[in-house]
């Protein structure tokens, strides 16, 4: 049993890791309440004025409630492609499916400039869709790997006689989906969405190359600014989103560990 004891040299390792990963994280909260008129640390005084301002500026109140719609609406859209992906995935067999699985997952492995750039240069010929709708489906299109991932291996792990049960007594392949196999998906339809949100609420590039001055998300506005000033409401802004993202992980922590309770009670 004293074998499998780690030494003191991984520990050391994985602690500096961890240091080094929240450390810059750390430093943005007394930076987004501090008294300085300009990114200094540490600060001289504690205050809230920064994230007063923040809140009292429509120019950020519209970009943060336009990132709250495009993530929402490019959520939808990913679970609904994605729901279907998965299906097709795991319950049929057809020719050339690891390809497909392939191409699906492809936006999760081409970088995300490249992605933005090839959706910058096909939107531009196609010139159908204002900004908003372009945003929309090119986050729509970064979620949905992530998405199609995590509903697969939902789907993979639930029991597929129980639809095979309901079929053979005479359900529609519809009730079937809105009876059986919605239900016992929920979870991971949940955590699905939840990571197609986040994804899409702090992506930058995509948004970067397909948005115009009337559209500017969250993450656009954030960039545009850093360039021209540098005072504390840029790191207000950051504490901001690092909270909707720990609400958010928070959230699924909850409905995950209910759900398990509640199946350990049926068990």
């Amino acid at each position: 049993m004293n074998g499998n004891r780690p030494g003191w040299l991984p520990l050391l390792i994985t602690l500096l890791t961890l240091a080094f990963l929240l450390v810059p994280i750390a430093m943005i909260f007394p930076l987004a309440f501090s008294t300085n008129s300009y990114l200094s640390f540490p600060p001289q005084g504690f205050s809230l004025k920064w994230m007063r301002a923040i809140l009292q500026d429509s120019q950020w109140l519209q970009a943060i409630g336009l990132s709250f719609t495009i993530a929402l609406m490019s959520t939808l859209l990913a679970m609904i492609l994605a729901l279907f992906a998965a299906l097709a995935l795991v319950r049929c067999r057809f020719v050339g499916k690891t390809l497909v699985y392939a191409l699906i997952v492809l936006p999760m492995i081409v970088p995300n400039v490249i992605v933005a750039l090839t959706l910058f240069f096909f939107f531009s010929e196609l010139a159908l869709f204002n900004s908003f709708t372009r945003i929309v489906i090119g986050h729509a299109l970064i979620a949905l790997p992530i998405a199609t991932i995590i509903l697969s291996s939902t789907l993979q792990g639930m029991d597929y006689r129980l639809e095979q049960a309901a079929m053979s007594l005479g359900a529609s392949h519809f009730n079937v989906l809105r009876r059986i196999t919605l239900p016992l998906a929920a979870p991971g339809m949940f955590s699905a969405a939840i990571f197609s949100f986040l994804s899409s609420f702090d992506e930058l590039l995509i948004a970067l190359f397909l948005s115009d001055h009337g559209s500017q998300t969250l993450s656009v506005r954030i960039w545009n600014t850093v360039q021209f000033q540098l005072d504390p409401s840029i790191a207000a802004v950051s504490v901001l989103s690092i909270g909707v993202t720990i609400v958010t992980l928070g959230i699924t922590s909850v409905v995950n560990r209910k759900k398990t309770t509640s199946g350990n009670r049926y068990e």
